[in-house]
């Protein structure tokens, strides 16, 4: 496999039992998201043809009659991405720009590296817009752009249309993502305020042809949704934003000036964003490359070669994370007493997105939220943590606004918590999950890893009661009871 691993291996990683192999699953699940892998899977040379593979078909491209090819991309994926698109093109490449994620770079050879705020907007992410923007109309009819495309993209990049500003823009994007909105309904509104989003820049590049090669951090993978669409049609409206501000009780937190553009734009006063059959989509190609289901079903092949009964519950995981962590405890403890829907030992895998909305002042993210809740959960419902584990993981490596991927919930942090008398249900009440998780040792902490497919849910039963009597998994067992 090229590049290898991409965790690294501290803090909660070190330890082995359940939580290693939770955590062995989960790097199964990422390293077949590596960008570098994906890109060797998906594109090839044949002569002078750039070919690119996805999902059966096959697409070609002539690389002798485009007097320029432009690199260019955005998103916390996309410099890894590029990178895997240079060691195949090479000085081919004219010039080019991949805007990611501070701290998420790779070292680029013949496109510019910018990095940029997120998740929330800054001065970086409107100069990353512009420079986009301006490469992007210097396309012309004989210009090949290849674009890496991922998830984070909505706020690396910031292009205020209507005479907004990146302040107005800034008020926007953090209402939404304290609202619990889910990422869809976020991008409506994020597209509707933006000359990139939703179709922007596939306006900016025509008549260039553009091959926008797609890593999905969106559950369904709606291209649509991905880093809020540039280079895809939009049908959401404005009629529908100015609903969503509603349905999520932002519309009056908004300044007037915000909430005047939504208004103009409801009553037709404003353009809409490009839609199906607008003529920028001509010669753009949306290419998917990568999902969540890809990396679950590699993490659960890593499960089952470690011995445990697997199945994949969904790829498409949504919901408050503190109730999706019930359904964790509700499924431990059917495995547990019937034998449903595996016998232990078993692993069930989730992937998706989850939201919190947030209600207190505390830190974390949806994924220590929903590690935090499930060890309040199964207290609540008596559920015994012995032999049993629960990670839940962002793919990117940062669960919201911390430097750690998620969190662990079993018997070893639940101890920790009563050993040091920690107040779970406060901190719960809080959104205080990283403090926690950090107080007991279970924060997942990976780094940046250059990829972005949504979370990565790990539930380990080990086995029952007679099978530990015989010894099986015992060195398993033994490390969280």
């Amino acid at each position: 496999m090229i590049g290898g691993s991409r965790l690294r291996r501290e803090g909660g990683l070190r330890v082995g039992g359940l939580r290693g192999d939770a955590a062995s699953i989960f790097e199964a699940g990422l390293d077949r998201a590596d960008p570098l892998l994906l890109m060797e899977e998906c594109l090839s040379m044949d002569g002078s043809r750039l070919l690119v593979k996805s999902g059966g078909i096959e697409e070609g491209y002539d690389l002798e009659r485009y007097a320029r090819i432009l690199l260019v991309g955005y998103g916390k994926a996309s410099a890894r991405m590029a990178l895997g698109v240079e060691a195949l093109l090479g000085d081919r490449i004219s010039e080019g720009l991949v805007v990611t994620k501070t701290g998420h770079g790779e070292a680029l050879a013949r496109a510019r590296l910018f990095e940029s705020a997120h998740p929330v907007p800054e001065a970086s992410s409107v100069e990353a817009a512009r420079l986009l923007l301006e490469l992007a109309e210097g396309a012309d009819e004989d210009t090949l752009v290849l674009n890496c495309v991922s998830g984070g993209g909505s706020a690396l990049l910031c292009a205020p249309a209507f005479g907004l500003s990146l302040e107005d823009k800034r008020e926007a994007s953090a209402l939404l993502l304290a609202s619990g909105a889910p990422i869809a309904s976020i991008n409506c509104v994020r597209k509707h305020l933006s000359l990139v989003k939703g179709g922007g820049l596939a306006l900016a590049l025509h008549p260039a042809v553009s091959v926008n090669l797609i890593l999905s951090d969106v559950m369904g993978d709606d291209l649509s949704a991905i880093a809020s669409g540039p280079t895809v049609p939009d049908a959401t409206t404005w009629g529908q934003a100015l609903a969503i501000l509603y349905d999520y009780h932002i519309y009056d937190k908004l300044s007037s000036g915000l909430r005047s553009v939504f208004e103009a734009g409801a009553a037709g006063d404003l353009p809409e964003t490009p839609k199906p059959g607008d003529p920028a989509f001509d010669g753009c190609d949306n290419i998917l490359v990568g999902t969540n289901y890809l990396s679950l079903v590699a993490a659960k092949e890593r499960a089952e070669s470690l011995g445990y009964s697997s199945l994949i519950l969904t790829s498409r995981l949504e919901g408050e994370a503190r109730e999706l962590a019930k359904v964790f405890v509700g499924v431990a403890a059917d495995i547990r007493a019937h034998g449903l829907p595996l016998r232990a030992p078993a692993c069930v895998l989730a992937g998706g997105e989850s939201t919190v909305t947030l209600r207190g002042a505390g830190k974390g993210g949806r994924n220590q939220e929903m590690a935090l809740a499930f060890l309040g959960a199964a207290s609540e419902a008596g559920l015994e943590l012995g032999g049993l584990c629960f990670l839940s993981g962002a793919s990117d490596g940062n669960d919201g606004p911390t430097e750690a991927a998620g969190g662990f919930a079993d018997a070893t942090a639940l101890r920790a918590c009563r050993v040091a008398g920690l107040d779970l249900k406060g901190s719960l009440a809080d959104n205080d999950s990283y403090r926690f998780l950090e107080k007991v040792g279970a924060l997942l902490v990976t780094g940046a890893t250059n990829t972005n497919v949504c979370d990565i849910q790990v539930l380990l039963v080990g086995p029952d009661q007679a099978s530990r009597a015989t010894g099986s998994l015992s060195s398993t067992i033994s490390d969280v009871e």
